[in-house]
C-alpha cells in the first residue's frame, strides 16, 4: 500500500509540474522559433533559407549530430526519471538504492558526454570547413 501511495504522489506531482510548464514553454517557443532553428542547425522549411556558410557535408554532419544528441538527451532524461522511480520504490533496500543511484549517475554522465561531443564536433567542423 505504501508503494502505491508513493507512486500516486509522484505521478500527481509530475502532472502538476507539466500543467504549469507546458503553457510557459509554448509561449516561449512562439517568441524564440528562430533561436530554436539556429540552435538545432536546421534550415529550410519553417526555419528560413539555407545557411550559405555551411557546405553540404558539414551541414549534413551537423544535422545528424544534433538529431542524435536530441535522441540521447531524451533517453537520458527518461532514464533519470526511471532512476527516480526506482529510488522511491526501493523500500530501504540497499541494493535497490544503489541501482537507482547508478541509473541516475550514468544518465547524467551520458548527458555530459553528449554535450562534450556537440562541442567537439562543432569545433572540428569549424576547423575543417574554415568558417
Amino acid at each position: 500500500m505504501k508503494v502505491i501511495k508513493k507512486i500516486s504522489m509522484v505521478l500527481a506531482s509530475c502532472m502538476l509540474a507539466i500543467m504549469f510548464l507546458v503553457p510557459a514553454a509554448t509561449v516561449g517557443a512562439q517568441d524564440n522559433s528562430q533561436a530554436v532553428c539556429d540552435g538545432l542547425a536546421l534550415t529550410g522549411g519553417q526555419c528560413g533559407a539555407d545557411d550559405p556558410t555551411k557546405t553540404g557535408v558539414a551541414k549534413t554532419i551537423a544535422v545528424v549530430i544534433n538529431l542524435l544528441s536530441l535522441v540521447v538527451g531524451v533517453v537520458a532524461v527518461i532514464m533519470i526519471i526511471i532512476g527516480g522511480f526506482k529510488y522511491i520504490i526501493s523500500g530501504g533496500d540497499s541494493n535497490s538504492i544503489s541501482s537507482a543511484k547508478n541509473t541516475i549517475l550514468y544518465a547524467i554522465i551520458g548527458l555530459v558526454i553528449v554535450a562534450l561531443a556537440q562541442v567537439i564536433v562543432k569545433f572540428v567542423l569549424n576547423k575543417v570547413t574554415g568558417k
